[in-house]
């Protein structure tokens, strides 16, 4: 058994990456940073994805000793010149205690409340980075293109998923099955390509 640290206290995140990646490398373990000491996390100060992916991944090896896999994900939002970005998860200025998802999502329907269905086009992009102890550092990166709803729909996923409606699909991502989701998602995408960079640096 090969131990991989997420660098992450997302519990929903952690869960949809075992799903899609435990069986693409086999003999792994996936931990997040609860099964951990707590360590100073970096704060995200990159003004791209693959720049705080890299920070997360590169302190979390530093912290537990052990390969590390970290993301950053958002969605871009191109009537908002592709914002939130990197931003993302702090969107409405509100911690994750605080109900950030919720605010997030009142504050982008706010911002494309008067625009039309045309002109609400976006993607969640996700850069995933992998870290090992050596000093060997790989990303992938991973889209799915789709368009922003007029109301949320759906309680399954996170973040920005009851917003957002895939490309194909005529519902909501927080609608889609598990399965279903990691087939299109932005993480799925990325981790499907770490995974192979990924089995090879461990066998």
């Amino acid at each position: 058994m090969t131990t991989v640290v997420l660098a992450s206290n997302n519990a929903k995140k952690l869960v949809e990456l075992r799903r899609i990646l435990e069986p693409l490398v086999p003999g792994i373990e996936v931990l997040g940073l609860g099964d951990f000491p707590a360590y100073p996390e970096p704060a995200e100060t990159e003004p791209t994805f693959a720049g705080n992916a890299l920070l997360k991944a590169r302190a979390c090896v530093a912290a537990t000793g052990l390969p590390s896999l970290a993301d950053d994900s958002g969605i871009c939002i191109d009537e908002l010149n592709g914002m939130p970005g990197v931003l993302s998860a702090r969107w409405a200025g509100v911690s994750k205690a605080d109900g950030a998802d919720a605010a997030n999502n009142r504050l982008v329907l706010a911002q494309l409340s008067d625009t039309p269905d045309e002109r609400r086009t976006a993607h969640f992009e996700c850069v995933m980075a992998f870290v090992t102890p050596e000093g060997d550092e790989h990303l992938a990166v991973g889209t799915m293109p789709g368009v922003i709803l007029h109301a949320e729909s759906g309680v399954g996923g996170f973040g920005y998923d009851p917003l957002f409606r895939p490309d194909g699909k005529d519902v909501s991502s927080a609608e889609l099955s598990a399965e279903e989701k990691d087939a299109i998602s932005h993480r799925g995408h990325a981790l499907r390509q770490i995974a192979t960079v990924m089995a090879e640096a461990l066998a």
